[in-house]
Protein backbone atom coordinates (compact mmCIF):
# COMPACT_ATOMS: atom_id res chain seq x y z
CA UNK A 1 0.00 0.00 0.00
CA UNK A 2 1.56 3.53 -0.92
CA UNK A 3 0.36 6.87 0.50
CA UNK A 4 0.72 10.04 -1.13
CA UNK A 5 2.25 12.70 1.48
CA UNK A 6 4.29 15.88 1.93
CA UNK A 7 7.74 15.85 3.64
CA UNK A 8 9.94 18.73 4.88
CA UNK A 9 13.57 16.99 4.09
CA UNK A 10 16.92 18.00 4.66
CA UNK A 11 18.31 17.88 1.32
CA UNK A 12 22.00 17.18 2.48
CA UNK A 13 20.87 14.40 4.02
CA UNK A 14 18.55 12.62 1.36
CA UNK A 15 22.00 13.18 -0.95
CA UNK A 16 24.12 11.69 1.54
CA UNK A 17 21.60 8.61 1.85
CA UNK A 18 21.02 8.63 -1.52
CA UNK A 19 24.61 7.91 -2.53
CA UNK A 20 25.00 5.55 0.08
CA UNK A 21 21.70 4.02 -0.84
CA UNK A 22 22.58 3.88 -4.47
CA UNK A 23 19.21 5.89 -5.60
CA UNK A 24 18.61 8.72 -7.58
CA UNK A 25 15.20 9.61 -6.62
CA UNK A 26 13.99 10.67 -3.06
CA UNK A 27 11.22 8.97 -3.13
CA UNK A 28 13.69 5.25 -3.92
CA UNK A 29 16.03 6.62 -1.16
CA UNK A 30 13.25 6.79 1.64
CA UNK A 31 11.91 3.55 0.60
CA UNK A 32 15.27 2.08 0.83
CA UNK A 33 15.95 4.15 3.90
CA UNK A 34 12.89 2.63 5.77
CA UNK A 35 13.35 -0.57 4.58
CA UNK A 36 17.14 -0.65 5.72
CA UNK A 37 15.69 0.33 9.66
CA UNK A 38 12.96 -2.27 9.34
CA UNK A 39 15.85 -5.03 8.18
CA UNK A 40 18.13 -3.99 10.84
CA UNK A 41 15.57 -4.20 13.77
CA UNK A 42 14.86 -7.71 12.33
CA UNK A 43 17.97 -8.77 12.76
CA UNK A 44 18.79 -7.48 16.08
CA UNK A 45 15.63 -8.94 17.12
CA UNK A 46 16.93 -12.49 15.64
CA UNK A 47 19.96 -11.91 17.80
CA UNK A 48 18.40 -11.77 20.60
CA UNK A 49 16.54 -15.15 20.18
CA UNK A 50 17.88 -18.06 22.42
CA UNK A 51 18.44 -20.21 19.31
CA UNK A 52 21.14 -23.25 21.56
CA UNK A 53 20.01 -25.84 18.71
CA UNK A 54 20.90 -23.26 15.71
CA UNK A 55 24.78 -24.70 15.34
CA UNK A 56 27.23 -24.58 12.59
CA UNK A 57 26.58 -28.27 11.66
CA UNK A 58 22.88 -27.73 12.06
CA UNK A 59 22.89 -24.53 9.66
CA UNK A 60 25.12 -27.06 6.89
CA UNK A 61 22.70 -29.19 7.17
CA UNK A 62 20.07 -26.81 6.39
CA UNK A 63 21.74 -25.18 3.21
CA UNK A 64 22.20 -28.75 2.09
CA UNK A 65 21.05 -29.37 -1.27
CA UNK A 66 18.09 -31.87 -1.64
CA UNK A 67 16.51 -33.97 -4.02
CA UNK A 68 12.91 -33.36 -4.11
CA UNK A 69 11.71 -36.03 -1.91
CA UNK A 70 13.68 -33.95 0.81
CA UNK A 71 16.62 -36.18 0.68
CA UNK A 72 20.15 -34.60 0.63
CA UNK A 73 22.23 -34.64 -2.38
CA UNK A 74 25.13 -36.34 -3.45
CA UNK A 75 28.13 -34.16 -4.80
CA UNK A 76 27.84 -35.38 -8.21
CA UNK A 77 24.25 -34.02 -8.40
CA UNK A 78 24.33 -30.37 -6.68
CA UNK A 79 24.78 -27.79 -8.70
CA UNK A 80 28.34 -25.94 -9.28
CA UNK A 81 28.37 -22.98 -7.23
CA UNK A 82 29.46 -19.20 -8.47
CA UNK A 83 33.47 -19.12 -7.33
CA UNK A 84 34.06 -16.44 -4.66
CA UNK A 85 35.75 -12.97 -6.50
CA UNK A 86 39.21 -12.77 -7.60
CA UNK A 87 38.89 -17.23 -7.98
CA UNK A 88 38.16 -18.91 -10.95
CA UNK A 89 35.73 -22.16 -10.99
Amino acid sequence: MRKHTTLDLDQSLVREASAVLGTSRTTDTVHAALADVVARRRRALLVRMDLPDLTPEALDEMRAARASDGRPLRAEQQRPTAAPPGETP
